[in-house]
């Protein structure tokens, strides 16, 4: 199955080099035009590396903090991750305006970090643990964590630079700009070393005590690998919703839940999924381009709202 999964996502991977408003066919792929070369190395390649990247390391890290919380509804769209990560680019854009995008996404980083830490803090002390009650209190968090960033973001005037971080668009993906979004490939790998320690941390402190675990560094570390991951997909391509819920319940309810087994499904789903998104968006409405953050939003609130349902029954 993984072969299968590979092979369609290697072909949307063609289409969506081939995919846009300068017409490049398959056919003249061995002789282009410099113009050609140019938007194939300059932005064809690398947008399609970035949706492959985003789209695998937002559904694996979602899958992890769902393991980690044992709630299916956990992801960094429904725990203020995402609300975080933006803050953090706000506060860099007040202080250092002029730096690059690595101090960008140091200080979104640093902020999703701690509220991820802060959410896990609140679901210890929530006694009543309803499937559906713990992501309303992260959606809560987030909303409150969204508006002091509107607050600053209007009290400084800088509305339109913060609203560019909301919406995520791999239109303005290029080469020279992108190259952060690699930083993912090695959150990837330790979540893949730590799968399993992760899926014990979920299962409580005294289970994981019992074996042997330090629960709280594994716990930390898992958070962690989200906020790398979230951090640097916000800075470089925009936020993105929903991608970390919908993708690792698809893959539960195909392959069950172990962690290990379905890291690579996950990833691999997660791209292909991606990839549809924006090939849609961008044929849709062509020569214009939807971006990919509505189109994700749309189709995994849809799919967010049939979850709830489904599992209300």
């Amino acid at each position: 199955m993984r072969i299968l999964f590979l092979i369609v996502l290697l072909l949307l991977a063609i289409v969506s080099l081939f995919t846009g408003v300068k017409e490049i066919s398959l056919s003249e792929i061995f002789h282009l035009s410099e113009d050609q070369l140019l938007v194939f190395t300059i932005s064809r390649i690398p947008r399609t590396a970035a949706l492959i990247l985003a789209g695998g390391g937002l559904s694996i890290v979602g899958f992890i903090m769902q393991q980690i919380t044992q709630n299916k509804f956990v992801s960094p769209t429904t725990a203020g991750s995402l609300e975080a990560a933006k803050m953090g680019i706000l506060f860099s854009l007040l202080l250092i305006p002029q730096e690059s995008l690595v101090y960008k996404m140091l200080f979104a980083l640093c902020f999703t970090f701690a509220a991820s830490m802060l959410f896990m803090a609140m679901v210890r002390r929530i006694r009543f643990r309803s499937t559906v009650f713990i992501p309303l209190i992260g959606i809560l968090f987030g909303n409150i964590l969204g508006a002091i960033s509107t607050f600053f973001a209007y009290k400084h005037n800088i509305v339109q630079n913060v609203q560019g971080w909301l919406m995520g668009d791999f239109s303005a993906v290029l080469q020279g700009q992108y190259e952060t979004i690699y930083i993912i490939l090695p959150a990837l790998l330790i979540s893949y070393v730590y799968a399993d320690r992760f899926t014990i941390a979920g299962m409580g402190e005294s289970f994981s005590k019992n074996l042997g675990l330090p629960h709280l560094t594994v716990v930390n570390l898992g958070l962690f690998v989200v906020s790398v991951t979230v951090s640097v997909t916000i800075v470089t391509v925009g936020a993105i919703p929903f991608l970390g819920l919908i993708i690792p319940n698809i893959v539960s309810m195909i392959y069950g839940d172990n962690l290990r087994k379905n890291l690579p499904y996950t990833a691999l789903i997660g791209a292909i999924f991606l990839l549809v998104c924006d090939i849609l968006g961008r044929v849709l409405i062509y020569p214009y381009e939807i971006p990919i953050g509505l189109m994700v939003g749309i189709t995994g609130g849809i799919i967010f709202f049939l979850l709830i349902l489904k599992r209300n029954r």
